[in-house]
């Protein structure tokens, strides 16, 4: 039976050490990936929402092109007449 190494306290503390720096990188690399899917989540709804607007905004100058020209057909027929 092959005998154990008995490893100093300091040699214990690195190896430890290590170990802890190893599972909180990977804890903080899932966490950066998550941020990062949001992320990209974020900036589809953006342009999505960019997009209803500019849609918004040409459908309410439509209207307002509209309401004009009603307006100045009912106004040229009723002091017109």
């Amino acid at each position: 039976m092959p005998r154990k190494k008995n490893i100093t306290t300091k040699e214990f503390t690195n190896q430890m050490t290590g170990i802890r720096l190893s599972k909180h990188e990977a804890i903080c690399a899932e966490r950066m990936k998550t941020l990062f899917k949001a992320i990209d989540e974020m900036r589809t709804e953006i342009k999505q929402l960019r997009t209803d607007v500019s849609k918004g905004k040409g459908a309410i100058n439509l209207l307002i092109i509209l309401g004009g020209l009603a307006g100045v057909l009912l106004g040229f027929f009723k002091w017109d007449g």
